[in-house]
């Protein structure tokens, strides 16, 4: 495992080309050359629980749709209730709904 100065250095960077991607399309080649298919698979099942949690589904229902582990769904609570990356995800996404919906 790389050491803590290298991982910030590179996620830095990381970020920052990420952040230059200006469609899903973009992102979805970006991140297809960069994980693997597990690790996609189980970074979108984290993605996917975190948005249950936030709509407050239950633990079973969690487990039968996207397969998680209590462990799984437990960190991503703690994520959701400690974190602010979800939290600022989840707004946006609302704040962009809401305006589609609004008639002009």
């Amino acid at each position: 495992m790389p050491n803590k100065d290298y991982i910030e250095k590179n996620t830095g960077q990381m970020y920052q080309a990420i952040l230059k991607l200006n469609n899903e399309e973009e992102c979805d080649n970006l991140f297809k050359d960069m994980c693997t298919i597990q690790e996609l698979a189980a970074i979108a099942q984290r993605y996917t629980v975190a948005k249950m949690l936030n709509e407050n589904a239950k633990y079973v229902e969690i487990v039968e749709a996207t397969g998680a582990s209590s462990a799984t769904i437990s960190r991503v609570k703690r994520s959701l209730e400690n974190g602010k990356g979800y939290e600022i995800v989840f707004r946006r996404l609302n704040e962009t709904r809401g305006r589609k919906k609004r008639p002009f």
